[in-house]
């Protein structure tokens, strides 16, 4: 039994106390009732307040209520007992048949244990990273690389339609800047003051000449056009292949210059001018974003005709609205804090609610350590330390899961050594091990002749401590899920396989799975042998949230 299914149970309860005229509740019977695992093993299997919360509105005596619900809750076949404690606590204990049945249901449902339909029917836009196409991918990008691909697939096992989004800042004066400084390398100069000056330019240049060895022939302009465009692409394509290694996928590459050749951002200017939010003024055009608590007004167009970045970004808004995206998310980096404002004033200002039509999330920074120092410099941009050094480095799933596990509104130090360790003390290690053990007991069980069978086990074998911890934990993980979701904290789901993991390996210290030498295979046998199947199951599928791999062998 989930603490899902137990809610249900309770409002059931609830609901027949309220038809039958016993209890009288002003507001009607909840929805759903929290139920929670209590921090003392011995106040039961699961514990809720629902009575102390709504005593008051049936007037009642809390504890009163709790009894009802108590005497109610008891004729149910999945409850064992129910307590009343203090001024009106309830304790449950599950029985051992309902609780064990539950392994069952999870080796049943598969890859789908843990999805639900809360997010159904929502079509939501994720945009995150969308670096310039002038350099590499670098440490900047690395933790939303993971962080947003996760968000994305928690949000999708909650049944959101989920398109992630790169957009592609491939417009404006940096990347005739970008083809000047090839150029300038391809001919053995030094690129512009202003322009790029990493070590990788020199190898890109090289690469340009190399497909198109007439553009040295070109006049001036033209070079700087044909290294700008081929090196644009080189090093696009070089972020995708990159970001796939990463297993961060996009759905839609959205370039800014194609936004320029439609007439996208007349359109957004028109939607402005239709919510009364456009005005002329000192020469430009302007959106008037004060009217929603931006700090000033906004220039679209300066006063020489130019375009702002701004108006680039209400285009693109606009855009994504009208693609039926609700809500757009941006996920930034942590320099982006002061934007935060301006894109809700700029949503606002096109007729949308911010609170709803618009999430914006930030970022914060990432250090590296490796042999007591920083990681600053790439050894092959010669700036900040590349995506591609870090995969070499330490791997696509240490350092996916790292920089899942934690809090992205909270600055991350992260050494390489500790990252990389096949220990123990290594929390990705650590929940892959569990897997990879589960996997080898399902192994062994197979070479024994023990086959899982989740139709034909007696689950009230189930019943010692050891075994009731482990379900208790893999009947909370729907709910971990749904809450990472709804907070976009996909660091919730590691932590969870880290307490899980540590639960399994507590219930394999002290309950025997498979029979050795002469034993018979027994009842209990084949009942813990569904479990382990349940719990390598919940792993695999945490796991694969988290876009990191479930080894079957270690």
């Amino acid at each position: 039994m989930t603490p899902e299914q137990l809610s249900d149970v309770f409002v059931a309860a609830l609901s027949d106390l309220v038809s039958e005229g016993v209890v009288a509740l002003p507001d009607g019977v909840p929805s759903q009732v929290l139920v929670e695992r209590p921090k003392v093993r011995e106040h039961g299997d699961y514990a809720t307040n629902v009575a102390l919360r709504l005593g008051k509105r049936a007037g009642l005596d809390s504890r009163d209520l709790a009894a009802m619900l108590a005497e109610r809750l008891t004729e149910h076949p999945g409850v064992a007992s129910v307590e009343v404690a203090g001024p009106g606590f309830l304790n449950v204990r599950v029985a051992a048949g309902a609780q064990g049945a539950l392994a069952a249901d999870i080796v049943r449902a598969g890859d789908a244990y843990g999805t639900s339909d809360v997010n159904a029917g929502r079509r939501i836009n994720l945009e995150f990273i969308s670096a310039n196409p002038t350099g590499p991918l670098h440490l900047g990008h690395t933790r939303w690389a993971a962080v947003g691909d996760a968000i994305a697939r928690v949000l999708e096992a909650t049944g959101a339609a989920v398109t992630r989004e790169f957009y592609i800042n491939d417009r404006g004066g940096q990347m005739d800047k970008f083809g000047a400084s090839l150029r300038a390398r391809a001919h053995g100069q030094e690129p512009p003051e202003d322009g790029y000056h990493g070590k990788d330019i020199a190898d890109l240049a090289a690469r340009v000449v190399a497909q198109e060895p007439a553009v040295l022939e070109q006049d001036d302009d033209q070079q700087i056009a044909t290294f700008r465009d081929i090196g644009f692409q080189f090093q696009l394509d070089e972020q995708k292949a990159e970001l796939d290694e990463m297993r961060t996928h996009f759905d839609v590459w959205f370039s800014e210059h194609s936004l320029h050749e439609s007439d996208a951002v007349e359109h957004g200017f028109a939607k402005l001018k239709e919510q009364g939010h456009l005005f002329e003024a000192d020469g430009a055009t302007w959106m008037r974003t004060t009217d929603f608590g931006d700090d000033k007004d906004r220039v679209l167009v300066r006063t020489d005709g130019a375009l702002t970045y701004f108006a680039s970004d209400t285009a693109y808004y606009v855009n994504k609205r009208e693609r039926g995206f609700d809500p757009c998310m941006y996920l930034l980096g942590a320099d982006h804090h002061g934007y935060v404002g301006r894109l809700q004033a700029m949503a606002a200002c096109v007729g949308d609610n911010p609170g709803q039509q618009l999430e914006v999330l930030i970022g914060q920074l990432v250090k590296i350590i490796q042999d007591g120092e920083e990681l600053k410099l790439s050894k092959r941009a010669g700036t900040v330390v590349t995506l591609r050094e870090l995969i070499d480095l330490i791997g696509v799933d240490p350092l996916r899961y790292t920089l899942i596990r934690y809090p992205v509104d909270s600055p991350l130090t992260l050494d390489v050594a500790e990252m990389t360790a096949k220990n123990n003390d290594n929390p990705v290690y650590y929940v892959q091990y569990a897997h990879a053990r589960l996997s080898s007991i399902m192994r062994n069980a197979a070479d024994l002749g023990v086959h899982l069978d989740p139709d034909a086990f007696d689950p009230g074998q189930l019943a010692t401590d050891r075994e009731g911890d482990l379900l208790r934990a893999l009947a909370e993980y729907p709910r971990i899920v749904a809450r990472a979701a709804e907070l976009r904290e996909p660091h919730r789901v590691s932590r969870y396989l880290e307490d899980t993991a540590s639960t399994f390996h507590k219930f394999y210290d002290t309950c025997r799975v498979l029979p050795q030498g002469d034993e018979d295979v027994t009842d209990r046998h084949r009942a813990r042998l569904v479990l382990v199947g349940a719990t390598r199951q919940v792993l695999a599928n945490g796991l694969a949230l988290l876009g990191v791999d479930a080894p079957d062998r270690m």
